[in-house]
């Protein structure tokens, strides 16, 4: 891993030409990367969707800045982050005067992002009735401040993320079928770290020279053993996971290289001699394998799925729905 291949830093050199840098070698991402070019100029509002940690906010910075929209503002918002009424403050403005302690006028998210791109992450986790207001939003392209009496007019794209399945949530009538309609006009999913592990060795590169820079470290490479470690490992907390990982084995590392020691605990207990057939002979799936990691940590933390989370560098939501599929809990 000490020297990147040719042809892949010819991949991240043209990938980060337009300042987004999505570093791939994986077929699917390949695909997915073209296929987010050339949509990203129509101005169609799209959704991406993926597990946490697989980078869908650097892809909606991709397809802003491949977009006609690319001397505009981006703008972000976590709509899983906000009260119910301070996600409506933040995303609509308010008038001086508006309510208690309003001493002056404040631009909401969607004024700001006006001529650019506003990036509505974890979009499913926004109350039902802010979900009305941004529907008229999509729909007539205005805005009131709260405490306003007038529309002001604006100019965005919309691009939504979610780690669920946002057909089951309206389906379940807890996202509106209108406004997914008016935003999943194109949808693209990310894959997560383990179904492209040809990515591992690239991104683990790429974050160390980076880390290594950023902490003025000697590291230089990463020890075969740890190699082979990052391989076999399942990353339930996908590239994020990864990136922590080794800015961690960076700031431990005593000499040029990341050795074992220089992991987290789970990570160095995590051992890949333990990796059996299963008994029809048969190889277990990546699906399985993380199970029983999972299902090992929970173990070793005694149940506590919150502590659990923090262990697999997931949120606890994502934890509770991996379980939940895989029947291993009921409620």
């Amino acid at each position: 891993m000490k020297h990147v291949k040719k042809e892949n830093r010819h991949k991240r050199e043209q990938l980060a030409s337009y300042g987004v840098q999505l570093i791939t070698q994986a077929p699917q991402m390949q695909k997915l990367l073209k296929t987010a070019k050339r949509i990203a100029p129509t101005d169609c509002n799209i959704v991406i969707s993926g597990e946490s940690g697989t980078g869908k906010e650097l892809l909606a910075r991709y397809l802003h800045q491949y977009s006609e929209r690319a001397q505009g503002p981006f703008v972000a918002v976590n709509c899983g982050a906000f009260t119910e009424e301070l996600l409506a403050n933040e995303l609509f403005g308010h008038e001086k005067g508006a309510f208690t302690g309003a001493m002056a006028q404040k631009l909401g998210f969607i004024e700001v992002a006006d001529g650019g791109t506003l990036f509505l992450d974890e979009v499913t986790e926004m109350p039902p009735s802010m979900q009305v207001k941004l529907l008229r939003v999509v729909q007539e392209g205005e805005v009131q401040r709260l405490g306003g009496t007038t529309p002001i007019a604006v100019d965005v794209r919309f691009l939504a993320a979610t780690n669920r399945n946002l057909q089951e949530a309206v389906n379940s009538a807890h996202f509106r079928h209108d406004l997914f309609f008016r935003l999943n006009v194109v949808s693209l999913h990310l894959p997560p770290l383990a179904q492209r592990k040809g990515d591992i060795a690239l991104l683990s590169q790429y974050f160390l020279q980076r880390y290594s820079k950023q902490m003025n470290k000697a590291s230089s490479e990463i020890a075969p053993a740890v190699s082979a470690r990052l391989s076999a490992y399942g990353f339930p907390g996908n590239v994020r996971e990864l990136e922590n990982i080794i800015a961690g084995g960076v700031a431990l590392a005593r000499g040029a290289a990341i050795e074992l020691e220089d992991l987290p605990d789970d990570l160095r207990a995590f051992d890949i001699k333990t990796f059996r057939r299963k008994e029809d002979g048969s190889l277990p799936s990546l699906k399985e394998q993380e199970m029983a990691y999972i299902e090992w940590v929970l173990k070793e933390v005694k149940g506590n799925k919150t502590l659990a989370a923090q262990v697999l560098g997931i949120d606890r939501v994502s934890l509770w729905r991996k379980l939940k599929n895989n029947q291993l809990i009921k409620e």
